[in-house]
């Protein structure tokens, strides 16, 4: 077991924005977190990163609560990316990859051998090789979510929470962002968290998916089960139905099937 968590609630005044959340995941996993606005994604996801104390409840990785580990020895293994990064526009994609090596450099910054092979490996892998010197305002969308991406993996973590990756892109650099994704995951075995709001997305990618409503954890499993069970339709209070496109291709879901089975019925 790489990561996990059993039992774990989180609270806001008197709101509980988590309640007894568990999730357990396995070298080379992806997991997606879904469920609608409000329902605990991002919540869990920071929670898991150690930036949120949980009301109950621990995380642990390796069976090691991540609350006995200082911030450096916690990025050593686990790596988050939020919504909205910022840094300033005219910081190089090379500076950027730098400061994901926080966790293993010393104090003045000293870089050695390992440190630059592992900068030039997080570049390689997410295609940005001979972009070091391009600042982050001369890159696109995508190209700027993956030297975000190619910063989490400067830090050599095996695990990769990312919360919401393909929000406010264009469908293009959405699909670039999910395929480096899954090649993270099969070719490099790095494990990764993701809340997705697109639906098809997150049975296209995912190995399993969790299911949040209010807070509340109420679908852990394959795609296929998830599709199976109705409980999008209810939870998103939406019509539709999921549909097989070809022969062993994740379910689809069709919000405008049912719209229109019964416009021509």
């Amino acid at each position: 077991m790489l990561l996990s968590c059993s039992s774990l609630s989180v609270t806001y005044g008197r709101r509980k924005a988590l309640n007894a959340f568990d999730l357990s995941l396995r070298k080379g996993e992806i997991r997606a977190l879904v469920g609608p606005n409000g329902s605990g994604k991002s919540t869990a996801l920071q929670t898991l990163a150690g930036l949120i104390k949980p009301a109950e409840g621990m995380v642990e990785i390796d069976c090691r609560p991540i609350g006995s580990m200082s911030r450096r020895q916690l990025a050593r293994h686990l790596a988050f990316l939020p919504q909205q990064p910022s840094a300033p526009d005219e910081m190089t994609v090379e500076q950027l990859v730098r400061q994901g090596r926080f966790a293993h450099v010393g104090l003045f910054r000293n870089y050695g051998i390992e440190d630059e092979e592992a900068i030039r490996w997080a570049l390689e892998s997410t295609g940005l090789a001979g972009f070091d010197n391009r600042s982050l305002s001369e890159l696109s969308g995508g190209e700027r979510q993956r030297a975000w991406i190619s910063a989490a993996l400067a830090q050599e973590a095996q695990i990769l929470l990312l919360d919401e990756p393909t929000s406010f892109l264009d469908i293009g650099y959405q699909i670039e962002i999910l395929d480096l994704v899954y090649r993270l995951s099969r070719e490099k075995g790095v494990t990764v968290v993701m809340s997705i709001h697109d639906l098809n997305q997150a049975m296209s990618i995912s190995d399993h998916i969790s299911l949040l409503e209010r807070g509340e954890l109420i679908f852990d499993g394959e795609p296929k089960q998830l599709a199976d069970s109705g409980l999008i339709e209810k939870v998103f209070r939406v019509k539709g139905n999921f549909v097989q496109i070809a022969p062993n291709a994740p379910p689809h879901f069709d919000v405008e099937l049912a719209r229109r089975t019964a416009l021509t019925a």
